[in-house]
């Protein structure tokens, strides 16, 4: 039997009203690969905080807000779910139409459903994936560096013509190799929606402003929590794995990775819930593994992503904004 069988039981066949007590935690390490950038207002986003649960120092952290953590894989949801046709940027195919974040959103789709929205008087829908901002393992004065820039002419030089150009500025970016522990949840979700939310994540690539340009980062899973309640936050995952690593926080992620199974596992046995099912170690990777290959497979994916449609679509007419729209026509 594989990983992803031995699962499937622990998930709801459909989508439910009410709180069941269903949550499944992917608890991860994301890992810079390039200069991200994780700003508000012109500056990188920090935050003064403990060091460690033990280290009472207090240092600055660089803080990953998280919209910057769940629009990006939404976003690549989003388009996986057009490539698949489940929905489509043409407005005149009124019932795949969908669009982001704005009163033309479909409200059944997957990413309606499983992300959640809010269009004033159009009804709104409580996100099944819990996020919270994440902090840097490692201090602000370590993980950033501030960058010169300039807007050369097409001769790739500053001056043309006689004429100079001093468009030069500066702006911080996050170093590469740096970690932000975090702790991402699914709430009451299908099997379908739990496949679609990890793809989403594994295939995330880019993070943060100037995507386009850089912000590259890899999502490290550490371990799959299968409990009744939500567990330990990021700050203290972050704070715990700082305790762990002791002066050796900018260690190889290889080296991470191992002292924060150890750490979550041991966090886990502290929290008051029921732990139904825990995901690490070769089972985690053997997980990995097929979810990679069912993404490679286009029949298999098509058949998951489009159960997963109906059974949004069948929550959406039953309990979510079409149903005011339902009643209505009648």
């Amino acid at each position: 039997m594989t990983v992803l069988e031995q699962i499937q039981p622990k998930f709801s066949a459909t989508f439910p009203r009410l709180a069941s007590g269903k949550y499944v935690h992917l608890i991860m390490l994301r890992h810079s690969q390039s200069f991200p950038v994780f700003q508000t207002d012109g500056i990188l986003n920090t935050a003064r905080t403990q060091a460690g649960l033990k280290n009472s120092e207090k240092i600055s952290r660089l803080v990953m807000f998280k919209r910057k953590q769940t629009t990006p894989e939404r976003l690549a949801g989003r388009e996986l779910l057009r490539s698949l046709e489940i929905t489509t940027a043409n407005a005149e195919d009124k019932d795949k139409y969908c669009e982001y974040s704005s009163e033309k959103a479909c409200k059944k789709c997957p990413d309606c459903i499983i992300y959640g929205f809010a269009i004033g008087n159009s009804g709104s829908e409580r996100s099944k994936v819990y996020s919270d901002s994440a902090f840097s393992l490692s201090s602000y004065e370590q993980a950033h560096r501030s960058f010169t820039f300039n807007a050369p002419f097409e001769g790739g030089t500053m001056s043309e013509g006689g004429e100079m150009r001093s468009s030069i500025n500066e702006q911080d970016h996050i170093l590469p190799e740096i970690t932000f522990p975090t702790v991402e949840t699914l709430r009451d979700c299908t099997y379908e929606g739990f496949l679609y939310v990890l793809g989403n994540l594994l295939r995330t690539r880019r993070y943060g402003a100037q995507e386009s340009r850089t912000g590259t980062m890899k999502n490290h899973l550490v371990g799959i929590a299968f409990c009744d309640g939500e567990i330990f936050s990021n700050l203290h995952f972050t704070q715990a794995i700082y305790d762990a690593l002791k002066a050796d926080i900018n260690a190889p992620i290889s080296d991470i990775l191992i002292k924060a199974n150890t750490v979550a596992n041991d966090l886990l046995n502290l929290e008051p819930v029921r732990k139904t099912k825990l995901v690490f170690g070769s089972d985690l990777e053997e997980l990995v593994s097929e979810v990679n290959a069912l993404y490679q497979s286009e029949t298999e994916l098509k058949e998951v992503i489009t159960t997963l449609s109906e059974q949004t679509k069948i929550y959406a007419s039953t309990f979510g904004a079409l149903k005011n729209n339902k009643k209505g026509k009648k």
